[in-house]
């Protein structure tokens, strides 16, 4: 007999369902992960058992709000990349378009804050590391490497490892306010625009299939 356990279902339990996710999202921004489920209970306007119900444990309910957060931050910066990295065309154009929606997705407050979050519970909660980095700025990965492998394959860009220069990029354009956030500072938007266009125009270069190459 299977002991497994089931949480409700139908329409009534999804509304319920993401009433809990937001609630516990704001509790957890404001309180931290220590947070007792009684006052995401609370919060939500649902009993605690109504909460297990749902999730059985209070990590599973962070992993949810993780994911839920990250696609309300990230669902329209995919879109956008997506339709920038198809469309043909300048490169270097689409590139930085692609950025600044990665900086009006992944740099803002709440982001940032969840983020640190994570980061805070990674050694008791590994999971949320992997959940982050495939649902977070991973989720671009698989459009990037295929709009820079049919770059190689014409012959404009010269890049032997599509993986490291996607993290080259992100570090180039992404990480800068990721850095900054760790000790309570923003990036103002005249060096973010900047960080985007001179990052993009370095990468650019560096990648160019007609580069020279680097004198002995």
């Amino acid at each position: 007999m299977s002991t497994e356990r089931r949480p409700p279902s139908g329409e009534r339990a999804e509304r319920k369902r993401a009433a809990i996710v937001q609630a516990a999202r704001r509790v957890f921004l404001r309180e931290g992960f220590g947070v007792g489920m009684e006052q995401i209970a609370a919060e939500a306007g649902v009993s605690k058992v109504t909460v297990y119900n749902h999730y059985g444990r209070k990590e599973d309910l962070f992993t949810a709000v993780i994911g839920d957060a990250l696609e309300d931050a990230l669902a329209d910066a995919q879109s956008r990349t997506e339709e920038c990295l198809r469309s043909g065309n300048d490169l270097e154009e689409v590139l930085v378009e692609t950025a600044r929606a990665w900086i009006r997705g992944m740099a803002t407050p709440e982001f940032l804050a969840l983020r640190t979050l994570v980061g805070a519970e990674l050694r008791r909660f590994p999971e949320l590391g992997r959940a982050w980095k495939v649902n977070g700025p991973g989720r671009f990965r698989s459009i990037m490497a295929e709009v820079l492998q049919g770059e190689v394959d014409r012959g404009v860009l010269a890049i032997a490892n599509i993986e490291l220069a996607i993290t080259q990029l992100y570090s180039l354009v992404l990480y800068p306010h990721f850095a900054h956030d760790t000790y309570g500072d923003a990036i103002d938007e005249a060096t973010t625009d900047q960080l985007i266009t001179d990052g993009v125009a370095m990468f650019l270069h560096y990648y160019r299939a007609d580069r020279p190459a680097p004198s002995a």
